[in-house]
């Protein structure tokens, strides 16, 4: 087990003394259920063979069937993977939804295959895991570089493999396949009723309020979007290439335009089809992270903000969009500077949240509309802030740490159900 992994589990310690749970639960958490290391070799546009590494791993399903996404990275890692199938347990455990954790991915640089390549090597990775996964099992959903459309050809083979039609055996779907309305926009979407929750209790003004953003890829972009429509100021964004800052305020729409079109980070207006050039500086990553701004917004990958860089940090506010951007270490060193860290496992959770919406709309064969998602998801998101940001104020303790104690305080009743060692005690005594 690398430190990812340890970092995780080592959250569970700091709750603990918190929680309303007997030592053995916690024990249980500790070690995943089942991993799955596939082989899968895949036949080249050119002719020839390469064999890719895949992972699945189901960390606990005590609350109900395993629920995470698939990612495609070439850095991709078992540990890794057993650290966010850990973080997905506690994430559903914190919003009240009926799934334990797990997650998977394959060990590829996506943007070296072409469109059959990554096609097949997506149906590959399903039929390799079919017999691991499944509708009242797992229940896989898109992560880092898989989307929409990989997700349709996992569905289209999986339903071929069992010789019927499985839309619930995955989320995340194009909306012809089975997928929910509100499902794409779902992480960024949740991440805002957390801030609005903040700026509710601290009285914000939106348009005084300053963001910057780490990570401009599908979720960056939504809560970017969906801050700017409601007045917040974004002031920088980033993504793998560097970014741009404007303390003016960043033009959105146009960004993302551009983005989209050109795969480039530039900072423009438009105006209908012509965009022209805005002055904005340059900056790297690690320059947005220290810039003087209201609230920053982690949403690239895991282990941005570490014990070398944490000092840099001038936010007082940090909302984490992704998985694990902060270490530790890290972590340590911002609470003693008073900075406010609305954790990944509530600030995050919209995603998996409307990936239960689309599940169970796949199960019944009934369809919402996007304002009945969008009201359900809003109603869950502020629920469980209040429950969280109560559980802080009330033992005087960190954001994260108060939402580990919500998340293992529902798991331990789900334990008890089932009977734990002072139960069998008073039967045995």
């Amino acid at each position: 087990m690398t430190n990812i992994y340890m970092d995780a589990l080592s959250r569970l310690d700091k709750a603990f003394s918190f929680a309303h749970i007997e030592t053995e639960a916690i024990t249980k958490l500790k070690h995943p259920q089942s991993i799955l290391q596939v082989s899968l070799p895949l036949r080249m546009d050119d002719g020839s063979l390469k064999v890719f590494t895949g992972y699945r791993v189901r960390h606990n399903t005590t609350r109900g069937p395993g629920k995470g996404g698939i990612r495609f990275h070439p850095d991709l890692s078992l540990a890794e993977v057993q650290a966010l199938a850990f973080w997905m347990t506690i994430k559903c455990a914190v919003v009240g939804i009926p799934f334990g954790g797990a997650k998977g991915g394959i060990v590829v640089e996506p943007k070296l295959l072409s469109r059959l390549e990554l096609e097949r090597l997506s149906r590959a990775y399903m039929n390799a895991i079919a017999d691991f996964v499944g509708p009242d099992k797992d229940i896989p959903a898109p992560d880092v570089y898989t989307n929409a459309m990989i997700m349709g050809w996992m569905m289209d083979e999986y339903s071929k493999i069992v010789r019927k039609s499985s839309p619930a055996i995955i989320t995340g779907k194009p909306i012809p396949l089975g997928g929910s309305l509100g499902r794409e926009e779902a992480t960024g979407l949740g991440g805002f009723y957390c801030i609005q929750e903040l700026a509710n209790k601290n009285k914000w003004n939106p348009k005084s309020i300053r963001v910057a953003i780490q990570g401009f890829g599908n979720v960056g972009q939504h809560i970017a979007s969906i801050l700017y429509e409601n007045g917040y100021k974004i002031v920088a964004v980033s993504d793998s290439q560097g970014g741009v800052f404007r303390s003016e305020g960043l033009d959105i729409p146009s960004l993302i335009e551009v983005k989209k079109s050109t795969q480039k980070l530039r900072a423009v207006y438009c105006t209908g089809s012509v965009c022209e050039e805005s002055n904005a500086e340059k900056v790297s990553n690690e320059e947005l992270l220290a810039l003087e701004v209201d609230i920053l917004i982690p949403a690239a990958l895991e282990n941005q903000i570490t014990k070398l860089n944490a000092d840099n940090i001038k936010a007082p506010v940090i909302v984490e969009i992704a998985n694990g951007p902060i270490t530790l270490e890290a972590d340590d060193i911002l609470l003693k500077k008073n900075i406010l860290i609305v954790p990944d496992v509530l600030a995050n959770s919209g995603g998996v949240t409307v990936s239960y919406f689309e599940w169970v709309q796949n199960k019944a064969g009934f369809y919402w509309t996007l304002k009945e998602v969008n009201q359900r998801l809003e109603e869950i998101m502020v629920r469980e802030f209040d429950n969280v940001y109560k559980i802080m104020q009330k033992n005087t303790i960190d954001m994260r740490t108060a939402a580990y104690v919500h998340a293992l305080n529902r798991y331990a009743e789900a334990v008890a159900s089932q009977g734990t060692q002072e139960f069998f005690d008073k039967i045995t005594g």
